[in-house]
């Protein structure tokens, strides 16, 4: 049974630097462990989450601080269910996609209902006993009219937007939105039909092909009973691109010491160094399939130090070029 708590991301410690904040204070307004976000693999319950997100509210002490999340957020480098989303054809498959992984990131669903010429975004609160903090209602509502923006390179504006937490500073977010925040019942999104499926510029259908299956292991992560080598392989396809790979680091993600790591893996019948090379070969091969980019690029997506190293790795894979190996018909199972 997936369990009621939602991952606190990693990127959340650049963030707050970002925004000049102490994650410290942060975490000491919200009644949490100081070190929080300095521990591997932090997962909340709903009320710690909402807690997490009341003591931001707290430290910052500014009614635009949702805008400004935002701000930092999106200036984020690597992250990949936004990465993937980013990669969808338009905005309404994005939303569908990034609906079947918000389970692991937050206490919520996104609904979504078509209707004649409009599509309207809901999103639902899972613990009906809690009320959801303002500012992360807010910041919710504000990011996807964001990834709008970012996926068309067009100022989308909603229709509606609708929450029963609507904020004071109301000229601020109608000036984001292009529209005024109402007061009702439930939060809410509706744009026009043909802005939802306006192209995104984005759009590359290969990296989703990537991407999806990275994200069905993080949703299998919710799972007590996924193996430490699934979870391991979770780890590397998102450490990859920067090359911190080393397996003292990836332990250190898991709560483990390296030792324990390589025990409990031997247990299961593989080795670090295995994992590592199956994912980084499997990951060659969608990206040769699947994706025009240079061989040197897919190097370092691998976190290989200089292309000649992934060549000579690859050829001991697969005992070809990667260019013998993009160029070779895919065959059906």
């Amino acid at each position: 049974m997936p369990s009621n708590t939602y991952a606190l991301d990693a990127t959340w410690r650049p963030i707050l630097k970002d925004l000049g904040v102490s994650a410290a204070n942060v975490l000491r307004h919200a009644g949490l462990p100081e070190d929080l976000l300095a521990q591997p693999g932090v997962r909340l319950n709903s009320a710690d989450f909402y807690r997490f997100w009341d003591g931001m509210g707290r430290e910052l002490n500014d009614p635009l601080f949702p805008l400004r999340l935002c701000q930092a957020i999106r200036s984020e480098s690597f992250s990949p269910p936004l990465f993937a989303a980013l990669c969808s054809p338009n905005f309404l498959v994005a939303v569908h996609r990034i609906a079947r992984y918000k389970a692991l990131v937050a206490p919520m669903r996104l609904d979504l209902r078509q209707a004649g010429s409009t599509v309207t975004l809901s999103l639902v609160w899972l613990d009906s006993s809690l009320q959801p903090p303002q500012s992360l209602v807010l910041t919710e509502l504000l990011f996807f009219v964001a990834l709008a923006r970012i996926g068309s390179r067009e100022r989308i504006c909603p229709l509606r937007v609708v929450t029963d937490l609507p904020p004071k500073e109301q000229d601020a977010y109608a000036e984001f939105f292009g529209v005024g925040v109402e007061r009702g019942e439930g939060h809410h999104l509706t744009f026009r039909q043909v802005d939802a499926l306006r192209p995104f510029l984005t759009s590359n259908e290969g990296l989703w092909t990537t991407f999806e299956p990275e994200l069905r292991t993080r949703l299998a992560e919710l799972d007590d009973s996924v193996s430490l080598s699934e979870r391991v392989r979770a780890i590397l396809l998102e450490a990859l691109p920067s090359g911190l790979i080393a397996a003292d680091l990836v332990a250190s993600k898991l709560a483990l010491s390296k030792r324990t790591l390589q025990r409990q893996l031997e247990a299961e019948g593989t080795t670090y160094m295995k994992v590592l090379q199956d994912t980084r070969a499997a990951l060659a091969t969608h990206y040769l399939h699947n994706t025009r980019l240079p061989a040197a690029e897919i190097s370092f997506l691998l976190g290989f130090e200089e292309p000649n190293s992934f060549y000579r790795a690859f050829r001991d894979w697969t005992g070809q070029s990667p260019d013998q190996v993009r160029h070779r018909p895919t065959t059906s199972a």
